[in-house]
């Protein structure tokens, strides 16, 4: 029913950008918070960056100045805009939804950063 389509993941170079997309259906996306978090190999899973359902963006230390999050209701999409990316930057990235009880997750895009 409810449908969250991580894309853009990939093999990156430090220092390079990449732009990850969240694909919303099966939900009001616009009374939705979003976030996109991020699981590491042997860590626990962390927040990278959220965004209300009215657009107001919070970002983790880790992103906060290299990165931004948006969302645009009309194509019910979440976006991740990542820019100067180092090592510490590989983990599988998460899409998450939620609203009151309700809470979604993605299946998760594999971002590595590697030379």
């Amino acid at each position: 029913q409810v449908q969250l389509v991580e894309s853009g993941g990939g093999l990156v170079q430090p220092g390079e950008s990449l732009k990850l997309s969240c694909a919303a259906s099966g939900l009001i996306f616009r009374n939705y918070a979003m976030g996109w978090y991020r699981q590491a190999p042997g860590k626990e899973r962390e927040l990278v960056a959220r965004i209300t359902s009215g657009g107001s963006p919070n970002y983790a230390d880790s992103a906060s100045g290299r990165s931004k999050i948006s969302r645009d209701n009309a194509k019910a999409t979440l976006s991740l805009q990542m820019n100067n990316l180092n090592a510490d930057d590989t983990a599988v990235y998460y899409c998450k939804a939620w609203r009151g009880n309700f809470e979604f997750w993605g299946q998760g895009t594999q971002v590595t950063v590697a030379s």
